[in-house]
């Protein structure tokens, strides 16, 4: 498997076209509240995003105006997901629009990852991996997630390529835990949030990890994944084949 992963892995483009040096969005605070006991990362977003995601409150295409990655117990059992984000983005004086994601994760061990114009921010939490295709009926209760993935591109993107972005995300994530020997391409409540300005001079039609803005937003992916996993999980140790120099290759 090594020799190969080698023939194709790290890729090595002959040929690329230098990105132009965006704004990011701030690194989110990390805090607490009386709805949110366990702590939150807080993002206050500029105005004119745009967003898709399949986060449980706010999810879909959207245009909001905060984000909350909220940590909670292993054993949450709360329905009212959408009432329980709304406490916690009251309590730090959020209004308007926003997007909720919750996660069992350690969110002190989040990590940020960025290339020219992007910028992905991860908590990640594997206690619990698992293969996309199951057993038949293999299916489960929904329970707070335990990688989730914030990326933010600045450059307007189509609806495909928005699309687009978050399989590459997916993609990147799935190949991180390979890399790390973790048995599962994700967890099985793993959410993905990309945001990008409505408006701007530049459009992207295309995002899959070939293309010019989702070659950079896969490696930062796997970078944020791989160094989160490996903050939030101890026992992890590096494979053979090489994670640092195959991703300083993609930069």
């Amino acid at each position: 498997m090594d020799d190969l992963r080698a023939t194709w892995w790290p890729y090595q483009p002959a040929q690329t076209q230098e990105l132009s040096c965006g704004q990011v969005i701030d690194p989110p605070a990390l805090s607490t509240n009386e709805a949110a006991p366990l702590g939150a990362m807080v993002w206050r977003l500029p105005d004119g995003l745009r967003a898709l995601s399949s986060a449980p409150v706010g999810g879909g295409f959207v245009a909001p105006a905060w984000l909350l990655n909220v940590r909670v117990d292993k054993d949450y059992c709360r329905v009212d997901i959408g009432q329980h984000i709304s406490e916690v983005a009251t309590d730090f004086g959020l209004d308007s629009q926003g997007i909720g994601l919750l996660t069992a994760a350690n969110i002190d061990h989040w990590r940020r990852s960025e290339r020219p114009g992007i910028s992905v921010d991860v908590s990640s939490g594997v206690g619990q991996p698992t293969f996309a295709a199951g057993p038949q009926g293999s299916w489960s209760d929904w329970k707070p997630g335990t990688i989730n993935i914030v990326a933010h591109l600045d450059v307007a993107l189509s609806p495909a390529a928005a699309v687009n972005a978050v399989i590459t995300m997916t993609e990147a994530k799935s190949q991180a835990l390979a890399d790390l020997d973790i048995p599962g391409t994700g967890t099985a409540t793993d959410a993905v949030v990309v945001l990008w300005p409505e408006v701007h001079h530049e459009q992207a039609d295309f995002c899959g990890p070939r293309s010019k803005w989702g070659a950079r937003l896969a490696n930062a992916t796997h970078e944020a994944v791989r160094d989160c996993t490996i903050a939030s999980t101890p026992w992890l140790s590096l494979p053979a084949t090489s994670v640092e120099t195959a991703c300083s290759l993609g930069q």
